[in-house]
């Protein structure tokens, strides 16, 4: 199970008392048994919340809880991208339905993976979401190959890599943060940092789009065609 409780202690001043009736494990099973019906994250919470019948507690250092007033209320809050996504796609979840999970979670980019999701947007925003991912991977393995700069930003901003960067100035076109091609960029870049979904291995670092034919592929091994972008190793 890939959620936490998030427990708070009432404003009451009862004493602490002992919950027997507390059976997270039964939450759990409940919780897996949906899965194979494929649950929304709702489904899920609402199914987690019956189980443990609705309590306000707090745990102790040692982990034993207890229940400090009468009942109100239980949250269930999924720990980051990563463990998140891993349980939607074991659920059953696809990568669209993904990328509109995390579109709409409002968290904030910190500024390495702004550069990706900025290099997504204007490099693949018309390509299908696989290749989005894929092109979020490339600057993943190339800043931790040893080859190119070792941040994600310095990777993209190198002169003559990426052809929407101005390679004197290094710096990016407007992007249309309002816009839904925004949106799928940002979870997809969530996705791609949290290694969240299976894509490209870490040993391709090359891509080019279809309609031209560097010289430099021929020198390369071709990997997968994703979209109209062809992707290498060397």
């Amino acid at each position: 199970m890939m959620g936490v409780f998030m427990l708070a202690v009432g404003s009451s001043g009862a004493n602490a008392q002992g919950i027997s009736g507390l059976n997270v494990s039964a939450a759990v099973k409940a919780v897996e048994a949906e899965a194979a019906g494929k649950p929304s994250l709702a489904q899920a919470g609402a199914v987690l919340q019956k189980a443990v019948a609705t309590t306000t507690a707090v745990t102790l250092g040692n982990g034993t809880i207890y229940q400090s007033q009468p009942a109100t209320s239980v949250t269930v809050k999924l720990n980051n991208v990563a463990s998140e996504a891993a349980w939607l796609r074991s659920a059953g979840w696809q990568l669209y339905a993904l990328v509109d999970r995390f579109a709409d979670t409002g968290d904030a980019l910190d500024e390495q993976s702004r550069c990706i999701a900025v290099a997504v947007y204007h490099e693949a925003r018309g390509e299908n979401l696989e290749g989005q991912l894929a092109v979020a991977k490339v600057i993943m393995n190339r800043a931790a190959s040893g080859k190119y700069p070792s941040s994600w930003c310095a990777t993209v901003k190198q002169p003559w890599q990426f052809s929407f960067v101005n390679p004197r100035s290094g710096a990016f076109p407007y992007t249309d943060t309002n816009s839904n091609a925004w949106r799928k960029a940002v979870a997809i870049t969530k996705l791609a940092v949290a290694n969240a979904v299976p894509t490209l291995s870490n040993d391709v670092l090359w891509y080019h789009a279809d309609y031209v034919a560097p010289s430099w592929g021929r020198r390369l091994s071709f990997v997968q065609k994703i979209g109209t972008h062809i992707f290498y190793r060397a």
